[in-house]
């Protein structure tokens, strides 16, 4: 028998910060895989879409804010036993709007040193790691 790979998914992801020096993580729906657990939010890059494109629009589809896509952080490769992800990961800067949970079940501002309080998918940990190597 051969292993058949799981799908693989293509995300942007926003590291959302205000002036504050605080980061936007959203709780995802209850229902599904990982839900209920908190993440950057993004979400999959459409065919012919820049990553920064992606990230913009996910974030106002999703949270109802707009943002500036700054530089890129890291990108990460996970494969999870049902998924494979590639998270292209840019530090991003809110410019207007007021956050609102559009497309997931909470939103909160918090410090970097919070990070650890929330309970993040398997991937979501190489981004932490990256935000306290470069701040």
């Amino acid at each position: 028998m051969t292993k058949t790979s799981p799908p693989h998914k293509i995300i942007g992801v926003a590291v959302i910060w205000n002036d504050l020096g605080q980061i936007l993580i959203d709780r995802r729906l209850p229902e599904g895989v990982m839900g209920g657990l908190w993440e950057f939010p993004g979400g999959k890059i459409e065919p012919g879409e820049t990553v920064e494109d992606c990230i913009k629009r996910e974030i106002h589809e999703e949270i109802g804010i707009e943002i500036e896509v700054g530089e890129h952080l890291t990108t990460i490769d996970h494969t999870y036993t049902h998924l494979r992800v590639t998270l292209t990961v840019h530090h991003c800067r809110h410019l207007t709007g007021i956050p609102q949970p559009i497309e997931c079940a909470e939103i909160r501002w918090v410090n970097l040193d919070e990070l650890e309080q929330f309970e993040f998918p398997q991937a979501n940990f190489q981004i932490i790691q990256v935000l306290r190597q470069s701040v």
